[in-house]
């Protein structure tokens, strides 16, 4: 089972919104225990959290999700709405066709549960890495919060990389952790692999990121507003692994053309076993 914080960190949403989706009974723990009063769930309840969101995100409300999840829809359902609410949204602004981008990820994520397989995932060792980076904070730890922060602060971390003579020797690593305002933001650290040893007066940092003696991984091809599928898929096999994240995972950028659709890029998940 995950404990409220793993769950939310593998289905992408923040732990405010699981007690909110609790209170109302749209998303119940599959176990409350009587004394501490933690809140734990299971792998399979992923499926309804990505309804809820996918509806959330087709303009629904939370009582009209409840409804139409009580009544069983399905991936298809999901989809004919989904045409119906893309007319509406192609003749609304700019962002509202960003939002769109971020539904159809989270419906990919649906209509390939039960599909993906988890043979992929191999446990490995993840050697110290040096990197320069900047960091900024995003809402939350979707794609659609993750993506406008992370993009502007790779296109700067290289441009100022570029003016101060520091040579990229490998590829970009992201890493994230909660923010200290709490609220479900996130710390977003941009890195780029880099030799260069620290030095005062720059416009970015140099840190070095510790090994990871124990790492679940997993390689995701494709945009990264693409990527909860792959994340859950790793979500998953920890659980059945019975094993337990300890962190947010690494992302590790192996190739990264023009094209977003050609990227791959290596998911790299700190475990423990108790």
């Amino acid at each position: 089972m995950f404990t409220i914080g793993d769950f939310a960190k593998h289905g992408r949403v923040s732990v405010r919104m699981l007690h909110h989706y609790d209170a109302i009974g749209l998303l119940r723990p599959a176990r409350v225990d009587p004394a501490s009063g933690y809140r734990f769930y299971e792998a399979g309840q992923l499926s309804r959290l990505n309804r809820v969101i996918a509806l959330k995100d087709l303009g629904f409300s939370l009582e009209q999700v409840r409804s139409i999840l009580d009544e069983q829809v399905s991936a298809e359902q999901l989809r004919g709405m989904l045409r119906l609410r893309r007319a509406e949204l192609e003749e609304a602004m700019a962002a509202a066709a960003t939002r769109l981008t971020h539904v159809e990820a989270r419906l990919r994520t649906i209509e390939s549960e039960g599909r993906m397989t988890a043979d992929d995932v191999v446990v490995k060792r993840i050697p110290a890495v040096r990197v320069a980076e900047l960091t900024g904070t995003a809402a939350g730890f979707g794609p659609e919060h993750i993506g406008p922060v992370i993009t502007p602060l790779y296109d700067e971390l290289t441009r100022r990389l570029e003016a101060a003579g520091v040579a990229v020797t490998g590829p970009g690593v992201a890493y994230y952790e909660d923010a200290p305002q709490g609220d479900g933001a996130i710390t977003v650290h941009a890195g780029l692999t880099v030799t260069a040893d620290p030095a005062a007066g720059r416009d970015f940092a140099i840190v070095d990121l510790p090994a990871i003696g124990s790492a679940a991984t997993i390689v995701h091809r494709g945009s990264m507003e693409n990527i909860v599928s792959t994340a859950q898929t790793l979500g998953r096999w920890i659980d059945s692994a019975g094993a337990r994240s300890t962190g947010y995972a690494r992302e590790l950028y192996l190739e990264c053309p023009e094209d977003h659709a050609q990227w791959v890029t290596e998911l790299q998940e700190p475990i423990a076993q108790d």
